[in-house]
């Protein structure tokens, strides 16, 4: 007997979880603004967008989104160099828009989680201005990291980093008199120099910063680079090259110092004083789990980003390894586990999952879709994973805008493949993205991809997001809590929590497992024998016990 399971249900709100810390067992997906809605016809999402698709967002069944920057900023790196963190850049609307989208969310049960960049700013935000106007060690330069250069007559940078984008991690600056002067750090672009947390005005402009978009009403901060405020004293060289190849992999002078923790326990305070479960979300980058568990001892922030689940290879003995060592390293402070597939700055999971077969890699996706769900803790989804979509891996150069496509020896500079605007509707692009184009084109296979094409298709990607997430709410044994494992043939994971169990076939044949419960949902059709079932290739299997 064959049976395809249809998506039925749909999201229901589960008080009880969300009473008890609405972060631990909350879905939160991740809207890039530039590319998930476009209200005005210039072809960039806008917060309008966004706002005229929250109940999208709400059918889907998140408890949160995430809006990547949308301040002030020229747009050197996508908005993550910010000239002003307390202004909306008129590319996506005005402070007015932004407080109507997170009213609006509210009123469909949603919450809001906003960017915050305090690795560096633009170097149009006025203090940098204000720093390469005024005098060597003057105190405007003290709020950021600027030194002499080495060398006979300081024409080499000051150490031997490098930027994460490629390059040296310094730019020189020119004196009033038009001689060269001092050198600033800039672990990104050379448009966003690091700003110095040793530095009291540093500390006290962000306790500003966050209380004006705390007063406004978001939930809480996605802090990007958690990792690299505090810099070893210093500033001593690292004595190797390909240097973005180490983040992650060990402590370096410019990131994962021990320093960082005592600003984001000064975050936790603040976040603390303000009703409703204000949350701070780390994007750190850690060498083990351990140490990334640091960043969410009780005293400091609510999640950080797996991203060692992120970058794990397919297969049941890989996956088991990093699912096992994220739970133990973070079950050691009493936090939650997060679990993500995709953000804005990796390929898509299709992609890398298929390496060159897209229906391999769309099955795969699917399979690790459910088995994100089924553990305990936090997910994140990147907008448009939920449609299966792909990596756009054939951009033309012209259209790129990724900062380090530009440079070398950094980030590979393929991030604008991951970022190319979202399908809505209709035939032809830009698929009801807005009513003008689009920023980056998207390609004509979408079609079959959008909102409209998949919604009510019970076997889209689509609404098989939408049915996981609902079961996720509606079964009391998923969210956060425990899991334990339960033997099963090499090449598959099984485990149980209570009242369920999730099987997957990370094999790429078909196996046959004792039925160990009703089935409630699967990424593919199911064959049954007796007592045993016939779980497909590249299969996951929810079951209800």
């Amino acid at each position: 007997m064959t049976q395809d399971l249809a998506p039925s249900v749909r999201p229901a709100a589960d008080a009880s979880r969300q009473a008890d810390g609405w972060w631990r067992s909350a879905v939160i997906y991740q809207v890039y603004v530039r590319s998930f809605a476009d209200s005005d016809g210039d072809g960039i999402g806008d917060l309008r967008g966004i706002r005229q698709r929250l109940p999208y967002l709400a059918g889907l069944g998140v408890d949160a989104l995430w809006l990547t920057p949308f301040y002030a900023s020229p747009q050197a790196d996508g908005g993550y160099d910010v000239a002003d963190y307390r202004a909306v850049d008129p590319l996506f609307g005005d402070l007015s828009d932004a407080d109507d989208l997170v009213r609006e969310a509210h009123r469909l049960g949603l919450r809001v989680i906003v960017d915050i960049v305090p690795n560096h700013t633009s170097d149009r935000h006025a203090w940098f201005e204000a720093a390469l106007a005024e005098r060597p060690q003057g105190a405007a330069r003290e709020r950021y990291h600027f030194r002499p250069g080495r060398g006979a007559s300081g024409e080499l940078p000051p150490n031997d980093w490098e930027s994460v984008f490629g390059g040296p991690a310094w730019t020189r600056t020119t004196d009033a008199d038009g001689t060269p002067g001092e050198w600033y750090l800039h672990l990104f672009a050379p448009e966003q120099p690091d700003l110095n947390w040793d530095n009291a005005e540093v500390r006290a402009e962000f306790e500003s910063v966050l209380r004006f978009w705390l007063d406004l009403g978001v939930d809480g901060f996605r802090i990007d680079v958690a990792h690299g405020m505090v810099k070893a004293p210093g500033l001593p060289d690292i004595g190797r090259t390909e240097q973005a190849k180490l983040i992650g992999a060990q402590v370096l002078p410019f990131f994962d110092q021990d320093g960082v923790h005592e600003i984001h326990r000064a975050w936790r305070r603040l976040l603390d004083s303000y009703p409703g479960q204000r949350i701070g979300v780390a994007e750190a980058w850690a060498p083990t789990s351990e140490r990334l568990a640091l960043y969410v001892r009780p005293d400091e922030l609510h999640q950080a980003f797996n991203f060692q689940f992120l970058t794990c290879d397919w297969g049941a003995r890989p996956m088991r390894e990093v699912i096992d060592e994220s739970l133990a390293a973070t079950l050691s402070v009493g936090a939650p586990t997060t679990w993500v597939l995709s953000n804005h700055d990796v390929v898509r999971h299709v992609t890398r999952y298929g390496a060159g077969d897209g229906e391999l890699g769309l099955r795969r996706a699917r399979a690790a879709a459910l088995l994100m769900l089924a553990l305990p803790g936090s997910v994140y989804v990147y907008q448009g994973e939920e449609l299966g979509l792909p990596e756009v891996v054939d951009l033309p150069d012209e259209v790129r805008q990724d900062p380090a496509f530009f440079r070398g020896d950094g980030q590979d500079g393929t991030r604008d493949g991951c970022r190319v605007p979202l399908p809505w509707s209709g035939e032809r692009a830009p698929f009801g993205f807005g009513p003008g184009g689009s920023w980056l084109p998207q390609p004509e296979a979408w079609a079959a991809l959008s909102v409209e094409a998949q919604s009510g298709d019970p076997r889209s990607t689509l609404e098989l997001y939408r049915s996981a997430m609902a079961l996720r709410r509606e079964l009391p044994g998923l969210g956060d809590g425990e899991m334990t494992w339960l033997d099963a043939p090499e090449g598959v994971l099984a485990f149980s929590r209570p009242g369920f169990v999730c099987t997957l076939n990370t094999l790429d044949g078909e196996v046959t497992l004792p039925v160990p419960g009703r089935p409630v949902l699967a990424t593919e059709p199911l064959e049954f024998s007796g007592g045993t079932v016939r779980i497909p290739a590249n299969t996951c299997v929810w079951w209800a016990v």
